[in-house]
């Protein structure tokens, strides 16, 4: 979801994506670095998780909220990840972040995730502290950001926000990034599992 009233910024989303490749620039400065604490106590289908707890695993993590259209257009793609990757390794983390920040239940919580059909572990980031120590160090577009870790904690991709889905609906104009994205992260989850 983007803080800026869904304005898309789609000359920078069309830049991120060089011929030839993968060439995305917002998030890269985090790329190797080791994740940061989640420090979340609020937690749904699981019991609290920080970093050290997902050692061995390969882990996506999703920010998301309800009423974003690019989080339901991207819901399925973390359902189907899941499905694809998870007897081998991979741990899809949903964090919740409310907009505003601090207005929030636990059962508006409970049921913006079972809409989404999420059965994973979801994390309530109601302040946004988390998501300030990841991702909203400097002015961001989009708060739904996704993180990709190695089996160390180590971030190896960041989704910079708005959506990655296989198909063409969503909340963008066009849909051919969404699926190049999504494939991209399958291909990253597959390497970082088989490495």
């Amino acid at each position: 979801m983007t803080r800026r009233e869904f304005a898309v910024p789609l000359l920078s989303i069309a830049a991120a994506h060089g011929i030839g490749g993968f060439t995305q620039t917002e998030g890269r400065e985090l790329i190797g670095k080791p994740a940061s604490p989640l420090a979340l106590k609020d937690w749904l289908n699981s019991k609290p998780i920080d970093i050290g707890d997902l050692r061995g695993k390969v882990a996506l993590l999703r920010w998301w909220t309800e009423g974003c259209p690019y989080c339901t257009a991207t819901a399925p793609s973390l359902l189907s990840l899941e499905r694809k990757y998870g007897s081998r390794g991979l741990q899809v983390i949903g964090i919740f972040h409310p907009k505003p920040a601090g207005k929030w239940t636990l059962e508006q919580v409970r049921r913006a995730a079972a809409e989404k059909q999420f059965t994973f572990p979801i994390a309530v980031d109601g302040d946004w502290t988390a998501l300030k120590r990841w991702w909203l160090t400097k002015d961001r577009d989009f708060t739904s950001v996704s993180f990709l870790l190695d089996q160390n904690g180590i971030i190896r991709y960041v989704h910079p926000g708005g959506e990655f889905h296989e198909g063409d609906e969503g909340g963008m104009p066009t849909h051919e990034a969404c699926n190049r994205e999504m494939h991209f992260i399958g291909a990253e989850i597959a390497k970082l599992l088989n490495g």
